[in-house]
């Protein structure tokens, strides 16, 4: 288990530039597989989490290059061109992996199972199983007796004929949106998802960048299946997610200032600079572009006070990776931030909201737990001390920033975990450090 020692920092000035997009490398790695012919990626996500995805889909028999150099080649095989894996497909960490992967599965005509570690097999997963077994996939997991009516990985699937449905999201997930649009590649008829609030749309634009005949009408996708799907050149933009942290670190900095170039702005993920405004942040985005699909840019941000707010309803989906740099955030504004319709944080690499909670706490910071969020007053004087990332690297990348800010060391344990989606994070924190 790694340690990441942290103290306070000067001020940052300067340019960062940030790995590449997690969310969009998964998908070209998934698409470019299913797609006929050779697909290049640049700007490629050579984290744990990412190469998971390449592991499963060469278990599958897709050619797949990689090099030092954040490109990937893949050579798809088509819609139909999956073969039955000879064992057992392993997620690691990956949430977007298995949940993705298991709307592709659910249309091959093969069966396989599916599972990951300790954390993936405490994760939900009826929320994709019910579309899918709508669509006449058949998904098998495992139960537990506290959470009856639920299931668990490891999964097995069985893969077979399928239908489209009009599907209404109860809860707004990308993963699950996405799960089922992946099997309507392979449904007979049109497949529908209708989203009350917007969540991340990265799979739709590839599938349009791929050549699927996807429509987006208000808060409605529609996808109708096609004979192939044609491989295309993805050049993958920076993560605005791992982009936040040093966002955060800049702004809460005196006498920072720093450019973080080729940073992707998909309307869907930008909520992270809408929260910084409203808190009275000195945030610009500058240079902005249009690159397979993905709109992006360079983000310029200085040193601020900030003030609390609400922050709630639709723009939720848009920051839920971003909720644990934002209560860093938090601590250090004017007055009571309160966060809520964030019960989905519950459900990921750990319980987000409860370990929010503890870890920030032991920074001096007056912070309540809510069923669905958190409430935090600012400013408090943080004090570095031992820290427990839980093995969730974005609850150790968000510690970590608080860590620059307080007086004292502070000591991230198990901070290795930070690889799932953001290799280089420690050398990239080195300097101020």
């Amino acid at each position: 288990m790694s340690q990441l020692h942290v103290r306070q920092a000067k001020a940052i000035k300067g340019e960062i530039k940030i790995p590449g997009d997690k969310s969009i490398s998964h998908r070209a790695i998934m698409i470019g597989s299913i797609a006929k012919g050779e697909t290049n990626v640049s700007g490629f996500l050579a984290s744990a989490d990412c190469l998971a995805t390449i592991d499963c889909f060469r278990k599958m028999g897709i050619a797949i290059q990689t090099d030092d150099s954040n490109h990937v080649i893949v050579k798809g095989k088509g819609l139909r061109g999956l073969e039955k894996p000879g064992q057992r497909l392993y997620v690691g960490n990956s949430g977007t992996t298995i949940r993705l992967l298991s709307g592709i599965l659910a249309g091959q005509d093969f069966i396989s199972e599916i599972s990951g570690d300790e954390s993936i097999q405490r994760r939900p997963m009826g929320r994709i199983a019910k579309p899918l077994r709508l669509m006449g996939g058949e998904i098998q997991g495992r139960k537990e007796r506290d959470k009856p009516g639920e299931l668990f990985p490891p999964l097995k699937i069985t893969g077979g004929k399928l239908n489209g449905i009009s599907y209404e999201l109860p809860v707004a997930s990308a993963q699950v949106k996405s799960a089922i649009l992946l099997a309507g590649l392979y449904a007979n008829g049109e497949t529908t998802v209708i989203e009350k609030n917007y969540s991340r749309d990265h799979t739709e634009r590839m599938l349009e960048h791929f050549g699927a005949p996807i429509a987006k009408q208000g808060e409605t996708v529609r996808l109708t299946p096609a004979k192939e799907l044609s491989a295309n050149e993805v050049d993958v933009p920076g993560d605005i997610s791992s982009a936040a942290f040093f966002m955060a670190a800049a702004t809460l900095i005196p006498g920072s200032e720093v450019r973080i170039r080729n940073v992707g702005l998909n309307p869907t993920r930008t909520g992270i600079l809408d929260i910084l405004h409203r808190m009275g942040g000195a945030v610009e985005v500058e240079n902005e572009v249009i690159g397979s699909g993905e709109p992006r840019g360079d983000i310029v941000v200085r040193s601020a006070q900030l003030r609390g707010i609400k922050i709630d309803g639709a723009i939720i989906p848009r920051i839920i990776d971003e909720i644990p740099i934002i209560a860093v955030l938090a601590s250090q504004a004017e007055g009571f931030t309160e966060i809520r319709d964030a019960r989905e944080l519950r459900v990921k690499e750990s319980d987000r909201i409860k370990t929010i909670a503890a870890e920030l706490g032991k920074f001096g910071v007056t912070i309540e737990e809510l069923e669905d969020g958190l409430r935090i007053l600012g400013p408090a004087k943080l004090k570095g001390g031992a820290i427990e990332s839980r093995g969730d690297h974005r609850i150790a990348m968000a510690m970590a920033i608080a860590g620059l800010v307080a007086t004292g060391p502070t000591v991230i344990n198990d901070a290795d975990c930070v690889e799932t989606s953001f290799p280089g994070f420690i050398d990239r924190l080195q300097p101020f450090i």
